[in-house]
């Protein structure tokens, strides 16, 4: 179990990490502007909660059926790839979502989802 909390908080710091350098990228190339009404410290604060709870469902779901999916991290990473793709979509059809950060939030997915996959294959998948 202490792969799993191991593997849980570099999870973490993948899925905090990868979003921020994007996005930076993003303001860069296609002027994406952060949130208004919120203070720095406090958006961050919020995606770090969020990202927690992320990465101990993303860790604890491979950790407990690690016997099935040790051999198709790939497959894993592409489901869960699908659920966040689909989350960015369903944000920017609504308010206050532009689809900029959209496509950055993808563009994120797409990097630190099968990156997360890999290292819980490879720290506690079965061998």
């Amino acid at each position: 179990m202490a792969k799993a909390a191991l593997t849980t908080v570099l999870v973490l710091a993948i899925i905090y990490i990868v979003p921020f350098l994007v996005y930076g990228i993003g303001n860069v190339v296609a002027d994406l502007q952060p949130p208004e009404g919120a203070s720095p410290a406090r958006f961050l604060g919020s995606v770090l909660v969020s990202k927690v709870g992320v990465a101990i469902a993303f860790v604890l779901i491979f950790y407990l059926a690690r016997s099935s999916l040790s051999r198709q991290w790939f497959l894993y990473a592409v489901l869960w790839w699908l659920m966040f793709v689909a989350g960015e979509v369903g944000q920017a059809i609504g308010p206050n979502y532009s689809w900029k950060e959209a496509i950055a939030g993808i563009i994120s997915e797409t990097i630190y989802v099968p990156l997360s996959a890999y290292l819980s294959n490879w720290l506690i998948g079965q061998r």
